[in-house]
């Protein structure tokens, strides 16, 4: 299982009023880190979606938040594809600190892929070699 390592700096706008990251930046950093390891994999996602009109839509989300972040922190948000189907795949993250390692939230995502218009369809040949299939027990 190929996993992907994306760093992002805290900025003051993801804080909240106490200073603590606002919990729905982690979703964000999870996005962020999920069109990275696209590009680790070997192809850019926006290109996916251009090319063979196939979008990645979240039909599910999960966060479990551990510990906070705050202004200026540096966090890592390893991501990685936990399970593949023919229309579905499975995303999971780790959010850390980087300065010591300390984990700051997991998550996954479910993703539907589908067409322009919103209706479900197979992944598309050419993206499959990108994602080989797995299951969550790997």
């Amino acid at each position: 299982m190929r996993r992907s390592l994306s760093r992002i700096r805290v900025r003051y706008a993801e804080t909240d009023q106490m200073g603590v990251v606002y919990y729905a930046n982690y979703l964000v950093w999870m996005e962020v880190a999920r069109v990275d390891h696209c590009r680790m994999l070997g192809f850019e996602y926006r290109s996916m979606e251009e090319d063979s009109g196939a979008f990645l839509a979240v039909t599910e989300a999960h966060c479990r938040y551990r510990s906070s972040a705050r202004f200026n922190d540096e966090v890592e948000v390893e991501a990685w594809v936990s399970e593949v189907r023919s229309r579905t795949l499975r995303f999971e993250y780790e959010i850390r600190r980087a300065a010591d390692g300390e984990l700051l939230a997991t998550g996954e995502t479910l993703h539907t892929v589908t067409n322009r218009e919103g209706r479900m369809i197979r992944l598309p040949e050419k993206y499959r070699e990108y994602f080989p299939p797995t299951t969550r027990a790997e």
